[in-house]
């Protein structure tokens, strides 16, 4: 871990955005699933959600690289469950579905609790995450196109948030609470030693102000590998 390569986490990391996220109900192609995360990445998303029914995004996001690492992914065997989950957790659903309710999607306010709802391609959101959204919004079409991709819409529709959290002064200043930012920090930084650490049941070890292991987490370091 380089002390360069380590700012950078850092950096990122006092930009995201923990009242922020996406919920993919039955989003299951894996190039949507991967280019969302990379958009919410993009756009400071700590952790997002999605609905799976089968296994098919969780082998999807057990065995992805890149992005993925950097955002967390929730996932759900049923829409019920995902909707009580966020409910309980304070979240404001926004539903991207067309319909007699739905205004421009810029007409949100995105820097309350936000929790963006998006369906699969064709089918759509599903009548439960409609009937229970606090919003429903749109992307104006002007073309002879009904809708976007959804991990394009998705993109068009964080890219607004950003922009509304940016005016907010939300990326300005540290929102992680320092115990999950030094909790990320460590996974990050050392991936491989911080799943050895949970499988022993013991605590990460700290880190020195450019990167390195400050002690030794008493396990054996040998066949794992820091992030670079």
């Amino acid at each position: 871990m380089t002390p360069e390569r380590f700012a950078k986490l850092q950096h990122a990391l006092a930009r995201r955005q923990p009242d922020l996220t996406v919920l993919m109900d039955a989003v299951n192609k894996a190039h949507n699933f991967s280019a969302i995360i990379r958009t919410a990445d993009a756009v400071g998303i700590q952790r997002l959600h999605a609905v799976s029914a089968g296994d098919t995004l969780r082998r999807h996001h057990m065995t992805a690289d890149g992005t993925k690492h950097w955002v967390g992914v929730t996932l759900h065997r049923s829409t019920k469950a995902a909707l009580a989950a966020l409910r309980a957790e304070g979240w404001r659903l926004v539903a991207a579905h067309g319909g007699e309710k739905t205004r421009d999607y810029r007409d949100v306010d995105y820097t309350a609790k936000v929790a963006l709802m998006v369906g699969a391609e064709l089918v759509g959101l599903s009548d439960a995450a409609i009937a229970v959204a606090d919003d429903h919004i749109a992307i104006p079409m002007h073309g002879l196109g009904a809708s976007l991709n959804v991990a394009v819409a998705v993109g068009v529709i964080l890219a607004e948030a950003e922009r509304q959290r940016l005016a907010a002064g939300y990326y300005a200043r540290p929102r992680l609470t320092p115990e999950e930012r030094e909790r990320t920090l460590f996974e990050w930084s050392y991936p491989d030693i911080a799943e050895r650490c949970r499988q022993h049941g013991r605590p990460y070890p700290p880190l020195t102000a450019d990167g390195r292991l400050a002690s030794n987490p008493s396990i054996d370091v040998s066949t794992v590998t820091q992030r670079e």
